[in-house]
């Protein structure tokens, strides 16, 4: 089980919210947005944010740091680390099925990731027998993608998602993720799209939306 960091809006949580960080972060990285989400008016619920394991990433010369997977190019279609992100796949669906050991159904359960996290939300979270109550993709963009069609479970067909990406994104280009956004859609599934005028980062007016969907999936 992965190391993670736990928060509670509520005494009895009925609702969980489990949250991917991006590459070179940590659990910690989102936790102040709990607080934010709850004043915009997100239901109460249990947020946990892993730590992804550390490993070496080649981009950043090999430098071991807490990452989904590697990524050996700049090009994130090219080249893509398989075994790490399907193992990451595996790690989180831990996360998912610890949530229901707890008494929270998969129906109460959001999965969010930013940017490797993203990735990783929705490298899961549309293989799931069970669907979940939505997926929230930031920064972030479809992996091996081509695997998809073969691999996706139709239960989850109609799980709504929710993707966000800065137009100047330096990181993970907007092109990138609208392909993601354009495959998704080929395939049927229900996608929310929103961007902002930012970097790879996350802003006020992202914060609402996510606010929002999470109030429509889980209140």
């Amino acid at each position: 089980m992965l190391e993670l960091i736990e928060l509670q809006t509520t005494a009895e949580p009925a609702r969980a919210v489990i949250w991917l960080h991006g590459l070179g972060a940590d659990g910690y990285d989102f936790v102040p947005l709990v607080k934010e989400l709850e004043n915009m008016g997100a239901p109460a619920a249990r947020y946990v944010f892993p730590h992804a394991p550390m490993r070496p990433v080649t981009i950043n010369n090999g430098f071991v740091m807490r990452a989904w997977y590697d990524i050996r190019t700049a090009d994130l279609a090219h080249r893509e680390d398989e075994q790490s992100i399907r193992a990451s796949q595996r790690l989180v669906e831990e996360l998912i099925a610890r949530e229901t050991q707890r008494g929270i159904p998969r129906a109460r359960i959001v999965l969010a990731g930013f940017s490797q996290g993203a990735a990783i939300t929705l490298q899961a979270g549309l293989r799931q027998a069970e669907p979940l109550a939505g997926l929230i993709a930031l920064s972030g963009y479809l992996p091996l993608q081509d695997r998809l069609a073969a691999e996706r479970h139709a239960a989850s067909a109609g799980v709504p998602i929710l993707m966000a990406h800065g137009t100047d994104d330096p990181v993970v280009p907007i092109a990138r993720a609208i392909h993601s956004r354009d495959l998704l859609a080929s395939l049927g599934y229900a996608v929310g799209w929103h961007e902002y005028p930012m970097p790879h980062s996350v802003c006020a007016e992202e914060i609402e939306a996510i606010a929002a969907f999470l109030g429509q999936r889980l209140g």
